[in-house]
Parts: structure tokens; C-alpha cells; sequence
């Protein structure tokens, strides 16, 4: 009877070691490609509210989104962070994350310009229309 037994646990943990082994690479590429899911799943909840919150509505806004940039980026926010473009301000990419300690969000001082569709010019940390009081530097604290 134990025979059967340890042949029987030695079948499901070489299947579960298996599927490990193949599970790993599908998950690291798909985190790669489209992000941490955690990460957009707490950018998604609290940013779109800050928002409401500050009184914009969806009128006000020509595009709103989760990004995930390909490089380091401030690493007291989640990696991932959310790109709004303002219709008063269509030449202007507004960027927001989401602090790890406290789930604050927080608006980078620095905007991209838009030069054209999918064509950016350099980032401007000048006062614009929609720019919060208190803002952290995107590229500051990184590893």
C-alpha cells in the first residue's frame, strides 16, 4: 500500500515541479510585456478616483491610461503609472503613480510634451494648468 502511495506523490510533485518549470518563463515574459498585475490593478483603483476627486471629469480629459514605462522610474511609487492628457492642454502628458507606502497618489513634476501623434519633445516641469501643488521628481530615487 505505501508503494502505491510514494508512487502516487512522486507523480503529482514532478507534476507540479513540471509545471513550474514551464509556468515561470510565461509569467515573466507576459509581467515584461504588459506589467505587474498587482501594480495596474492598484494604479487603476486609486488614480481614475484621485481624479474624480480633484474634479475632473471625462469631459475634461482627451485620454487617460496605465502605462509601464521600460525604464527606472522614482522608487517610492509603483512602477507602473497612469498617463492623462487634458483637453485644454493636448500638447501636455500629465503623469501620476501610486506611493508604496500609504496608496497616495501623486502627480511627477515633470509632463511630456507632445510634438506630434507618438512623437515626444523633452519633459517641462514649468507650472501648467493642471499641475498639483506638491508633485515628486520622476526620475529622482531610483535604484
Amino acid at each position: 500500500m505505501s508503494f502505491i502511495t510514494n508512487k502516487k506523490f512522486l507523480k503529482i510533485t514532478l507534476s507540479i515541479i513540471l509545471m513550474i518549470i514551464l509556468l515561470v518563463p510565461f509569467a515573466t515574459i507576459y509581467i515584461l510585456n504588459y506589467g505587474n498585475p498587482y501594480e495596474k490593478y492598484i494604479v487603476n483603483k486609486y488614480i481614475p478616483t484621485h481624479l474624480e476627486t480633484m474634479g475632473y471629469t471625462d469631459d475634461e480629459i482627451i485620454k487617460q491610461s496605465y502605462i509601464q514605462p521600460k525604464h527606472g522610474i522614482n522608487n517610492t511609487v509603483y512602477h507602473g503609472h497612469y498617463m492623462v492628457i487634458f483637453k485644454d492642454e493636448p500638447q501636455l502628458e500629465y503623469l501620476y503613480g501610486v506611493t508604496k507606502r500609504g496608496k497616495n497618489v501623486v502627480q511627477f513634476c515633470e509632463k511630456e510634451t507632445l510634438i506630434a501623434k507618438n512623437t515626444y519633445g523633452d519633459m517641462t516641469i514649468e507650472k501648467t494648468n493642471h499641475s498639483e501643488k506638491e508633485c515628486i521628481g520622476y526620475l529622482e530615487n531610483r535604484k
